[in-house]
């Protein structure tokens, strides 16, 4: 099984992704990407998509979940199977597939039931990703963690198979979407003179920036304001001492609130707003499970945080992770384990 990251370039190998994709024997191809897909997830999923069906493959997007309305403009929308909703159509369409693409994740537990699935598919596993530790479950891999989004790996990948001059305005609309976001409108860390190169680039081919920005984050729901401002006034917990805020909320305020998909959106970072904080957490009971967000400034690991004490991961300074645990006991290991991360907080605090 070949691996390879994007420190070795397809025109470097006569074995890797480049020859299998053109060969004459790929012909149905799967894009999967992670549950409640966001901007880069969907962004690039639905920018390779396009890109494929240019070179005439049979194409089609997969996600195990749904996604918030705020994405439902991105072109090509109206043909993205949710899993939860048509499970039959989608397990045919993984089976018969030649290849799935597995966008913006690195683990099958990412995409939930959808993930037996693809795990037991003939198909060949291509990953597309930017996060730490995968957990090898691919046969091909486009992947460094050095790098601001998938979206910016979809981009490279294009280019990298002689596709810069297919990128129509749909494919760059896409892409220029999950850069957007996931750079935080650029001002992430993660953010390189490369990201702008190619922003620029995607402008240059007809993308509407000023629109593109509205559609991502003046396209909320009434509910979703009104639940904003019951967390900035009742639900924002600031530790002071531990350079540190939290929100919480549980099943029946979602509910209080007719919270949809997407509506906590970018909740977890009003917390980086506030002077003197470094670390902002957001936990979230989903019936299900309860979810959690972390962000942080300077080098507090968020990653190492969600990993050792809530089964996650993710990057440096932005992490997520889960428990089957009731939310008050999440909260309470919460409190409980953070201020042993003083000192690294108040270093965090220091470098900011």
């Amino acid at each position: 099984m070949l691996k390879f990251s994007k420190a070795i370039t397809l025109e470097d190998t006569t074995e890797g992704i480049r020859p299998f994709l053109n060969s004459g024997s790929v012909s149905k191809i799967v894009i999967t990407t992670h549950h409640k897909p966001d901007a880069d997830a969907l962004g690039s999923s639905l920018a390779l998509y396009h890109y494929l069906n240019k070179l005439g493959k049979q194409v089609n997007v997969v996600t195990p979940t749904d996604y918030p309305v705020n994405l439902h403009w991105m072109p090509g929308n109206d043909t993205v199977i949710n899993f939860e909703e048509s499970p039959k159509e989608a397990e045919n369409l993984v089976n018969e597939a030649d290849i799935v693409f597995c966008l913006d994740f690195n683990d099958l537990k990412r995409i939930n039931d959808l993930g037996l699935i693809v795990g037991k598919a003939e198909a060949k596993k291509i990953m597309i990703d930017h996060h730490r530790d995968p957990s090898g479950f691919d046969d091909y891999r486009f992947w460094t963690i050095e790098t601001s989004s998938t979206c910016e790996l979809i981009h490279d990948f294009i280019v990298s198979n002689d596709g810069e001059e297919l990128i129509d305005a749909d494919i760059a609309s896409c892409i220029y979407a999950g850069i957007v976001a996931d750079t935080g409108s650029f001002r992430f860390s993660s953010t390189s003179s490369h990201t702008h190169k190619i922003a620029a680039s995607l402008i240059d081919l007809g993308v509407d920036s000023a629109k593109v920005h509205a559609l991502l984050h003046d396209n909320f729901s009434l509910s979703r304001y009104r639940l904003m401002g019951y967390v900035l006034y009742k639900k924002l917990h600031i530790f002071p001492e531990l350079k540190t805020a939290l929100v919480y909320l549980s099943q029946d305020e979602l509910l209080k609130f007719n919270i949809q998909t997407g509506d906590t959106e970018g909740f977890v970072n009003y917390g980086l707003g506030i002077k003197g904080i470094v670390f902002s957490a957001l936990i979230i009971d989903r019936s299900v499970m309860v979810k959690m967000s972390f962000r942080s400034q300077g080098s507090f690991p968020c990653n190492e945080f969600a990993n050792k004490h809530f089964n996650g991961g993710g990057h440096l300074n932005a992490a997520g992770g889960a428990s089957k645990e009731p939310l008050e006991e999440v909260v309470k290991k919460f409190k409980e384990v953070l201020p042993t991360y003083k000192n690294q907080l108040l270093s965090s605090y220091e470098e900011v």
